[in-house]
Order: C-alpha cells, then structure tokens, then sequence
C-alpha cells in the first residue's frame, strides 16, 4: 500500500524559507508523477508543483514561480518543496499526491495517493 507522509511544515516570517518533504512508501519502483497542492481555510484547493520522476522536470504555478523549487532525494522516492521567500498568502496545509505505477500523466485525476498534509503559516 502507497503511503505518503509530509513534513517540514512550521510557522515562517514573510521573506523566510521553508522545505517541505514528501516520503512515498510502498513502490515497487518510482511513481511517475508527484505534486503539491495547496488549500487555505474558505478557498479552493490549488495546484503548487509537479515533478516527473522519469525525467525529471518540473511545473510551478505562477504564484510560486521563482520562489519555489521541487527535487527529488535520489535514492529514495522523497519530493521536496523549497519556498523561498515567502509571503502571507503562501499561508496554507500543504499536500502531496503521487501517481500510481504505469501512470503516464500527471493530472489531477490520475493522482490515487495523498498525503494528510502539513500546515504552513507565514506571518508579517
């Protein structure tokens, strides 16, 4: 069974940086696809970052665009987040997803596994 556990969440003043992790357990291999979302109280749910195992690329959504940054631990199916300069809007739980073995997009909907999430909050 995939699992997926975040960490690395915390409170961070406005400028600041913070990474999260996501540990995916339960591969027989690699998934193709992980990604972060987002969701602040009262809003909607939003896509952050997207990471190709197979080759590597990346995709941000252009509220973090050049402040945020996805790797990958090597040997292991861990995804980071790195946020750097932060902003108050930035405040939310924070979640990864991955996809299961022979996906081969990374859609929302193809995304079966989901972390429980780990609280960011950024304050002035």
């Amino acid at each position: 069974q995939v699992q997926l556990v975040e960490s690395g969440g915390g409170s961070v003043q406005a400028g600041g940086s913070l990474r999260l992790s996501c540990a995916a357990s339960g591969y027989s291999g690699s998934p193709y696809c992980m990604a972060w979302f987002r969701q602040a109280p009262g809003k909607e749910r939003e896509w952050v970052a997207r990471f190709y195992f197979t080759s590597g690329s990346e995709a941000y959504a252009d509220s973090v665009k050049g402040r945020f940054t996805t790797s990958r631990d090597g040997a292991e199916n861990t995804l980071y987040l790195q946020m750097n300069s932060v902003t108050p809007e930035d405040t939310a739980m924070y979640y990864c997803a991955s996809t299961p073995l022979g996906a081969d997009s990374c859609l929302t909907s193809r995304l079966k596994y989901w972390g429980q999430g780990t609280q960011v909050t950024v304050s002035l």
